[in-house]
């Protein structure tokens, strides 16, 4: 009599709590976890170390806790519709469960297991967690997917939402099955990792999410946008990844003091990654054209990916980024204002700076919010335009977060933080004049638009 065997492949999907599909197939008599190192996406620009290091150490976490229930991670390298199917065959699997992506690669690559599953007479199951709500789940009249997010916010808010998984407390795999091997970091991705940044893993995402929930959000609604504070809760990285999953994390706010601002984040990744879904040019190409001439110039940009803008809020940010492979959201949002707006750059290359450093990087938040600030996606005021000095002069008073990220303006006293060019003895700092005149560049921004 044949066991039943069922293969669930992983992703993005880094956990073993509240995964829909890793707890189907361990419904089966054997299970086969596994995952496949992709050829074609770590020789390509989406291999960032930091992401692939923070990876790496969720597939040493999950492994260690497939282990615990019986199981472990078994690990192929090449083209995963190839080694997926090479798996399948070789241990009978009849079934091949995997957690539902969005963009245009994943959502290629499931057509191409499901053609190969059907050739193979292998059932196939694509399920949802990588989002709260998958795409498509709620829908305007008329359309598929909705491009402003308030409608969305309230659809969204309103759908009944699936059951949470339970983590598998037994697994039983293949005594057979050649396990493969996690390569080192070095052998995978070239490059410097950022000093400051996150560890990976399920265990570091569980006990950073229950430190959150305890002690962060409450505060959230009223300092998630404090600069030097930072009241965000990290863990957009662990997100990402899925080594938290997004539903546990909104039901867990959702009924806690100040849930409700912190699960309307979670909200708006969900509607990137919808409108990503119903269009999945979003990362190349303007959501909505407008007709913008983008300045060419190579000194701009360089200053702007180095923190020598002359602008110390966007300086500190850029910095923050390169040490930590993380920024602040609220200083996300000022950098990519300041590089469309005031220098008049393409977001695009803004956008693959962003990927190349993030660790938290994913292809939906990263073009939707970058299209978002450019005024070419979803923003229903495509033309506003964040001054530099102001955003510091709100969200960083005391001009600590500058100060944290610049040293060369530590001697810099008091409200002359926020316009160092202004104050006696500026030739003596380290620190260069401004790119362009802020309210200058925003005018001509506002003309080119407008005209």
């Amino acid at each position: 009599m044949q066991i039943e065997t069922a293969l669930v492949l992983f992703n993005r999907d880094l956990r073993v709590h509240d995964n829909p599909a890793l707890a189907a197939a361990a419904r089966a008599e054997r299970t086969v976890p596994l995952f496949v190192f992709d050829e074609r996406l770590l020789g390509s620009r989406f291999a960032a170390p930091n992401r692939v290091a923070f990876m790496l150490e969720a597939l040493g976490d999950l492994d260690e806790a497939l282990r615990k229930a019986g199981g472990r991670l078994f690990v192929r390298h090449g083209d995963p519709v190839r080694e997926a199917i090479g798996v399948a065959r070789e241990c009978g699997a009849t079934r091949l469960h995997v957690s539902a992506d969005w963009s245009a690669y994943a959502q290629a690559r499931e057509g191409r297991l499901a053609r190969a599953c059907a050739e193979e007479r292998i059932e196939f199951i694509a399920y949802p967690g990588v989002t709260v709500v998958p795409p498509g789940a709620v829908t305007p009249g008329g359309g598929d997917h909705f491009k402003v997010f308030t409608p969305y916010h309230r659809a969204w808010s309103r759908l009944p939402q699936r059951p949470m998984a339970a983590a598998p407390r037994k697994l039983s795999v293949p005594p057979k099955l050649k396990a493969g091997q996690r390569p080192t970091l070095d052998l995978l991705v070239g490059g410097n990792l950022s000093p400051g940044r996150l560890p990976g893993g399920e265990v570091e995402g569980r006990k950073r999410m229950r430190a959150w929930l305890r002690d962060g959000l409450g505060r959230y609604e009223d300092q998630h946008d404090d600069l030097p504070g930072d009241g965000t809760s990290r863990l957009s990285a662990y997100i990402r990844w899925g080594c938290v999953s997004p539903l546990e994390l909104a039901q867990e706010a959702g009924d806690r003091h100040g849930g409700a601002a912190f699960v309307r984040q979670l909200c708006w990744r969900d509607f990137h990654h919808q409108v990503l879904a119903a269009t999945p040019s979003l990362p190349r190409r303007d959501y909505r054209p407008r007709r913008d001439r983008w300045s060419k110039s190579k000194r701009a940009f360089e200053a702007w990916q180095q923190g020598r803008t002359g602008y110390p809020l966007v300086d500190a940010a850029m910095r923050q980024l390169a040490a930590e492979g993380f920024m602040h959201n609220r200083a996300r949002m000022t950098v990519a204002s300041f590089l469309c707006k005031d220098l008049y750059v393409d977001w695009r290359p803004g956008a693959w700076h962003f990927w190349d450093l993030l660790t938290d990087g994913e292809i939906a938040n990263n073009a939707g919010n970058w299209q978002w600030v450019a005024g070419t996606g979803n923003d229903t005021l495509p033309n506003r335009v964040l001054n530099p000095v102001r955003q510091a002069e709100r969200f960083d008073p005391d001009g600590h977060y500058v100060r944290r990220y610049l040293p060369e303006l530590e001697p810099v006293r008091g409200k002359a933080i926020f316009r160092p060019w202004l104050m006696e003895g500026f030739e003596r700092l380290d620190y260069p004049e401004p790119l362009v005149d802020h309210d200058e560049a925003a005018a001509a921004f506002k003309a080119q638009r407008e005209g």
